[in-house]
C-alpha cells in the first residue's frame, strides 16, 4: 500500500520520474490529468475553478463548494488506489490530499530554469523568451492553486521529504534513489496510517454524496470520519437543506453513525487529557454558543498511544482516535481515551461537536494533521506536554500556541485566558462601567471649560504653541485609550468580538 506524490513544475522532467518510479515499484502511475478528466466526467466544473484561480478574483459560494467537491474527489480516487495496493501520483499539490497519512513519499523534482526552457522551447516549439514566459506563468498558477486550494506555499521545501534535482541525474536514476528511500521504515503503511488513510476516503465519500444530491450540493459541509462515525458542520444559512444530510450520507457504504451540526466557525481546542467538567469546556462551551461555533477536539500526546475500542462509546463503534498515531501500544493502559469520549458526548448533547483528532509528536505533526482550510475563528491551547517539568512545560506550550497560531492564522490562546479574552463577567462590567464614567468626565469637562481651552490653544507665541501641542499630543492618546477600552468591553457585551 505505497503511496508516493510527485510534485513537478512545467517541462521539469517529474512525469518521466514518476512514471519510472511507479514500474520499479510496480504499482500503478497516476497523472493529475487522468484525476481532472475523471472529475469533469463525474460532474465537477473543474475547468471553471481553474479559471478562477488563474485569474484572481473573489470566489463565489458556489465555487467554493465546487472547490471541496473537487478536493474530496482526489482524495476519495486516491485513497482508492492507494487501498487496493498502492500508487504513485504525480501532479501539482497531491502531497497536501492526504495531509494526516504518515507514510505518504512526498517528492519535489526539480530542475534549473535553463534546462526547463530548453525543454519547452522543444516541445512547444517556442523561442527562449516564450519558453521563459510560459514556464513562468504556469508556475504561478500552480502557485495561486496551491494556495487557493490548501493554504500553503507550493515551493516551500517543508512540504517535502525528498526533493530531487534531475539536472546531473537522469530520471531512471532518481528513480532508484526515490525507491531506496520509499522502503525505509518511515514510509511503511502502519495500522493507524491505514485507519487514517479509510477515514479521509469515507469522509470523501459522504462530501461528494453531499455534492452529488441535489438537495444538498450547496450546502457548505464540513465532513469527517472516524471508524464509521461520520461528522458533518454546516452554516446556519444552509439549515433548510441540512435536514437532507443524514439521510444522504447514511447511503454511503461503511456510515456507521451521522452526527449533523450546524455552525458558522470553528473553534480548536487542544489538551492532552480533557475533563468535561472543567472550566475550560464551560467556557468553550459559552463561547461557541455565542459564535454558533462547533468544537474540534484535537489530543496532543507526546507519547504513541494505543487505539482505545469499546463497544458503548457515544461516537460509534471502533476506537476514538484519529490523525498521526503509532501502532505502538507504549504509553497507555489500553481503554484510555484521555477523557475524549466523555468530553465529546457532551458536546454533541450541546450540538457543539465539530470532530476530533489525536496526534502524536509537536507543533508541526500537529499542523500537518489538520485542514489549514477549514474556517477557525479560534485556538485554544490547554493542558499539554505534561512529561515535562514545569518551566519546559510553559516554554513549550507557549511556542505551540505560536506556531499554530501562526500556521493557521487565527488567534490562539491559552484555556486560561479564554474568561479574561472572551467572556463577559463582573470584573468587566466594572471595568466597562469605570472607563464609561471616566470618559463621560473628560467629555463634560472638556465642554465645561471650552473657553480656557480654546484661548489656551490660541494664544500667540512660540512658547505657547509649543505648549498646546504638548498637551495635544497627552490628551488626545488619553482620551483615546479610555473611550476605546470603554468601546470594546461594550462591545464585547454585545457579542461583537
Amino acid at each position: 500500500m505505497r503511496i508516493v506524490c510527485v510534485s513537478r513544475g512545467t517541462y521539469g522532467g517529474g512525469k518521466e520520474l514518476a512514471e519510472k518510479l511507479a514500474a520499479k515499484l510496480g504499482i500503478p502511475c497516476l497523472a493529475r490529468e487522468q484525476v481532472t478528466d475523471m472529475a469533469r466526467r463525474a460532474g465537477i466544473n473543474v475547468g471553471k475553478l481553474e479559471m478562477s484561480v488563474v485569474r484572481p478574483r473573489p470566489m463565489t459560494e458556489s465555487l467554493a463548494i465546487e472547490k471541496e467537491r473537487f478536493k474530496a474527489f482526489i482524495t476519495a480516487t486516491l485513497a482508492e488506489r492507494a487501498l487496493a495496493g498502492g500508487v504513485v501520483y504525480h501532479g501539482r499539490t497531491g502531497h497536501l490530499v492526504l495531509p494526516s497519512v504518515a507514510h505518504v513519499l512526498r517528492i519535489r523534482a526539480i530542475m534549473a530554469p535553463e534546462s526547463r526552457i530548453a525543454l519547452t522551447m522543444q516541445r512547444l516549439g517556442l523561442d527562449r523568451d516564450k519558453a521563459r514566459l510560459y514556464n513562468e506563468q504556469v508556475d504561478d498558477d500552480r502557485r495561486r492553486w496551491a494556495r487557493t486550494l490548501y493554504n500553503v506555499d507550493w515551493d516551500d521545501p517543508s512540504h517535502y521529504d525528498l526533493v530531487l534535482s534531475l539536472d546531473h541525474m537522469s530520471a531512471d536514476n532518481a528513480a532508484s534513489a526515490a525507491v531506496g528511500v520509499a522502503q525505509l521504515p518511515e514510509f511503511q503503511p502502519t495500522p493507524a496510517s491505514e485507519k487514517v488513510l479509510r477515514d479521509l476516503l469515507l469522509a470523501a465519500q459522504c462530501r461528494l454524496a453531499i455534492g452529488s444530491d441535489e438537495r444538498t450540493r450547496m450546502i457548505d459541509a464540513t465532513v469527517r470520519a472516524n471508524n464509521g462515525s461520520v461528522s458533518i458542520t454546516y452554516p446556519p444559512r444552509h439549515a433548510a437543506n441540512a435536514a437532507y444530510l443524514e439521510q444522504v450520507v447514511a447511503g454511503v457504504p461503511g456510515v456507521a453513525r451521522v452526527q449533523c451540526t450546524m455552525a458558522s466557525t470553528s473553534i480548536l481546542w487542544i489538551e492532552e487529557r480533557f475533563d468535561p467538567q472543567s472550566e475550560s469546556m464551560t467556557h468553550l462551551l459559552e463561547i461557541a454558543a455565542k459564535w454558533n461555533a462547533a468544537v474540534g477536539l484535537v489530543r496532543l500526546c507526546s507519547q504513541p498511544l494505543p487505539p482505545v475500542r469499546t463497544d458503548d462509546e457515544p461516537l460509534g463503534k471502533g476506537p476514538v482516535d484519529a490523525g498521526i498515531l503509532d501502532d505502538s501500544t507504549t504509553g497507555a493502559t489500553d481503554g484510555d481515551d484521555g477523557g475524549v469520549r466523555a468530553t465529546m458526548s457532551c458536546l454533541l448533547q450541546e450540538g457543539r461537536a465539530g470532530g476530533y483528532w489525536q496526534v502524536c509528536g509537536g507543533a508541526r505533526d500537529l499542523t500537518q494533521s489538520l485542514d489549514r482550510t477549514a474556517d477557525y475563528s479560534l485556538v485554544v491551547v490547554g493542558n499539554v506536554f505534561q512529561g515535562k517539568d514545569s518551566a519546559v512545560r510553559k516554554r513549550m506550550t507557549r511556542e505551540l500556541t505560536t506556531f499554530v497560531g501562526e500556521s493557521l492564522r487565527v488567534p490562539a490562546i491559552g484555556a486560561d485566558e479564554l474568561h479574561q479574552q472572551y467572556l463577559f463577567g463582573p470584573s468587566h462590567w466594572i471595568k466597562m462601567l469605570g472607563l464609561a464614567a471616566l470618559s463621560a468626565a473628560m467629555v463634560i469637562l472638556v465642554f465645561h471649560f471650552q473657553a480656557p481651552i480654546l484661548d489656551f490653544l490660541s494664544r500667540p507665541g512660540l512658547g505657547n504653541r509649543v505648549a498646546a501641542v504638548v498637551v495635544l499630543a497627552l490628551a488626545v492618546p488619553l482620551f483615546a485609550q479610555v473611550y476605546g477600552g470603554f468601546s470594546h468591553y461594550f462591545l464585547r457585551l454585545l457579542k461583537f468580538e
